[in-house]
């Protein structure tokens, strides 16, 4: 059987692209990169209560949030999400391995927004040492929202995006590899997914399930 570590956000799309997965029969581990202390606690909780529907009994949290300020702050900010992105990819590829997983996951998906066009997500993938399953990649928002819906999770889900909060408003949406990589020489990458993976904390989402 196939082992994936989804990394769950809290919105709509990771946790639908997390059930697809399951219904092609990929067991699911799930980690959620923390924006705190830019935010507030609501999107791990959320997270939370999704893996719990997913079935998911643990959830592997990453204090994410001074590790991508350090982005904005070396790094050309258009290039926020792109750098993030792999860097989550280098934290989930190191952890991967540790819980048995054999690929990462994401709710990506082509166009939704400005920063997920194909070169971006051509340049993340390059950051990953393990591939990268996008079960979305091809749908459209409304098709997401929909089945959110018909599997249960729309209500846990809706509620504000807090994934930009230190992104740009004008972000880049053809980052080439090269540009990408001169900017992550400004800053000290290995030293950035080693902290990412000494915050690691794990949630124990059982207590989120519903009770009769």
């Amino acid at each position: 059987m196939t082992r994936g570590l989804l990394l769950l956000s809290g919105g709509f799309d990771s946790v639908v692209a997390g059930k697809l997965l399951q219904e092609q029969g990929v067991k699911l581990e799930a980690v959620h990169f923390s924006l705190e202390p830019f935010t507030d606690d609501a999107a791990e909780r959320k997270a939370a209560r999704l893996a719990a529907h997913l079935g998911v009994p643990r959830l592997h949290v990453v204090a994410a949030g001074p590790l991508f300020s350090e982005l904005t702050q070396k790094a050309d900010q258009r290039l926020y999400f792109v750098l993030s992105k792999r860097l989550m990819a280098r934290v989930a590829g190191e952890l991967a391995p540790r819980l048995g997983c054999e690929a990462i996951a994401t709710g990506e998906n082509i166009g939704q927004v400005s920063s997920q066009t194909l070169p971006n997500l051509a340049s993340i993938d390059r950051a990953s040492p393990l591939p990268v399953l996008r079960p979305l990649l091809a749908y459209d928002k409304v098709d997401i929202v929909d089945l959110a819906r018909e599997i249960g999770t729309y209500e846990i889900s809706v509620g504000p995006e807090v994934c930009d909060v230190l992104g740009p408003t004008h972000p880049s949406t053809g980052a080439q590899l090269e540009r990408v990589e001169k900017e992550e020489s400004n800053l000290d990458v290995p030293a950035l997914v080693g902290k990412g993976l000494a915050s690691l904390r794990v949630v124990d989402t059982t207590s989120e399930l519903p009770t009769n």
